[in-house]
């Protein structure tokens, strides 16, 4: 039976990373990757499914600037992020966080990315196997090797450590934590419940729309119901953008506190509409008085996972502790760090398997919990606190944020504005109060999904 020091399971950002950190620790690292085909990938890969836009200072927390990326890579520079509501809207030109990058932030082939990572870590000296599932992981405490990867072709692996970071279908994570935990795992991690769903298609601008939309990542918050539930447009090259959604799973329209009050909801609807016809409406609400929608934005049918078309789940939890004691680690997606709130997480993915694989590699994983606090702890506050204030916002709640967060913006940039005084009125101090007040409720490790305690050896 062939044993590794490392076994990863998953090869997409926060795997391929901790398979990279872990071989230039000197160990032996293997990634499996059951692996999955795109139409803009000449091979099978991991499921590179994503809006795939990063800030600037998200690549000081990623630790990759785009300088070190491959031509193809980066899709479009950036220069702000518009927030439009009903009625209302922001532009934030300024994160007023300070980074190494001197842009506001860029867009990028996801697929080509992953690639990349994936080249990287077998650079190092990690073995990458595309086409392999990883079926089960099972652990005997006191022997050695700890772990037996069995995988679905009925060989077997054995390893030190295994990093699970297999996205958030968690196909593997939830089965192995779920040994540790003294009650069911899917409490808290249930796919349906901890996940929201995406939609996004490739499409081509008009050249007057594309111009426009140059340069800014588009956000409509108010415009579909459901929590932290919106569409995007994210401009790519040439003027291809991809135009997206993310809405939690299985949301009943009977549920809903006056469904008509929302712009892509029509009085006709008995359910909540698909994410394709979501799009359609999006585009016939902004664009439809001056354009034949879909004609002027046809789809780009060679991008994209299949046809210009892309359907994934993205996380929508508070991020999990790991059980190290057992010798595992969980990272990125599969520990719920990406957040269904800011729409992306190849950031926290790429840092928490690179901590993950680094402390593997040199054989103690004790201190990865505390270590990737450590390193994003404020990142997951931030977006734990502000998906918890918006919960449940209507149409009017969002224009009213909006025409707060313009006043605020005007006098502090970005989110600097959330920790200073200000004057614009009432409304920005019961903004300010509310954000402060939860945002300390959830320090010392409120914002954890499961916790290092709960964990039963």
């Amino acid at each position: 039976m062939e044993h590794v020091d490392v076994a990863v399971v998953g090869g997409g950002p926060a795997g391929s990373a901790a398979a990279h950190a872990a071989a230039e620790a000197g160990a032996s690292a293997r990634v499996f990757e059951k692996g999955v085909p795109r139409d803009d990938r000449p091979g099978l890969g991991p499921d590179s499914t994503d809006a795939a836009g990063i800030l600037d200072y998200w690549v000081d927390i990623m630790g990759i600037h785009p300088d070190e990326l491959p031509d193809g890579v980066l899709l479009s520079e950036l220069d702000r992020a518009t927030f439009v509501g009903p009625s209302e809207s922001c532009v934030l030109h300024n994160t007023g966080i300070e980074s190494s990058y001197d842009g506001f932030g860029y867009t990028f082939h996801r697929a080509r990315f992953d690639d990349w990572l994936r080249e990287r870590a077998e650079a190092a000296g990690a073995d990458y196997r595309v086409g392999v599932s990883v079926r089960d992981v099972e652990t005997t405490l006191d022997d050695d090797p700890r772990h037996t990867l069995r995988l679905a072709d009925g060989d077997a692996v054995t390893a030190d450590f295994v990093i699970l970071a297999d996205g958030p279908q968690r196909t593997v994570t939830n089965r192995v934590l779920d040994r540790y935990l003294p009650y069911p795992v899917t409490d808290h991690l249930g796919t349906t419940t901890a996940n929201h769903i995406a939609y996004q298609e490739h499409r081509e601008l008009p050249p007057a729309v594309a111009e426009d939309l140059r340069g800014a990542i588009t956000f409509w918050w108010g415009y579909i119901p459901g929590h932290t539930a919106y569409p995007w447009v994210f401009p790519n090259d040439d003027d291809v953008a991809r135009i997206g959604l993310t809405m939690p799973i299985g949301l009943d329209l009977d549920e809903v506190t006056d469904p008509q009050s929302y712009a892509l909801i029509h009085p006709d609807d008995e359910t909540v509409p698909g994410g394709s016809e979501y799009l359609r409406r999006l585009l016939e609400h902004e664009y439809g008085d001056e354009y034949d929608v879909p004609e002027d934005f046809p789809l780009v049918e060679d991008r994209g996972k299949s046809q210009g078309t892309e359907t994934y789940p993205i996380s929508s939890t508070r991020p999990v502790d790991s059980p190290v004691d057992a010798g595992i680690a969980v990272v990125g997606g599969a520990m719920g760090t990406t957040s269904a709130f800011h729409e992306g997480g190849d950031h926290v993915a790429v840092r928490t398997g690179a901590i993950a694989g680094e402390r593997a590699g040199t054989g103690d994983l004790s201190g990865y919990n505390a270590a990737w606090k450590d390193a994003i702890e404020d990142e997951i506050l931030r977006n734990v606190t502000m998906a918890d204030m918006v919960e449940e916002y209507g149409p009017e709640d969002w224009d009213n944020i909006f025409r707060t967060a313009r006043k605020m913006l005007a006098e502090e940039e970005g989110f600097r504005m959330f920790e200073r005084k200000f004057a614009a009125g009432w409304n920005a101090i019961k903004l300010l109060v509310s954000y402060r007040w939860r945002k300390r409720r959830l320090r010392r490790g409120g914002y954890v999904n499961i916790s290092e305690d709960d964990y039963v050896y």
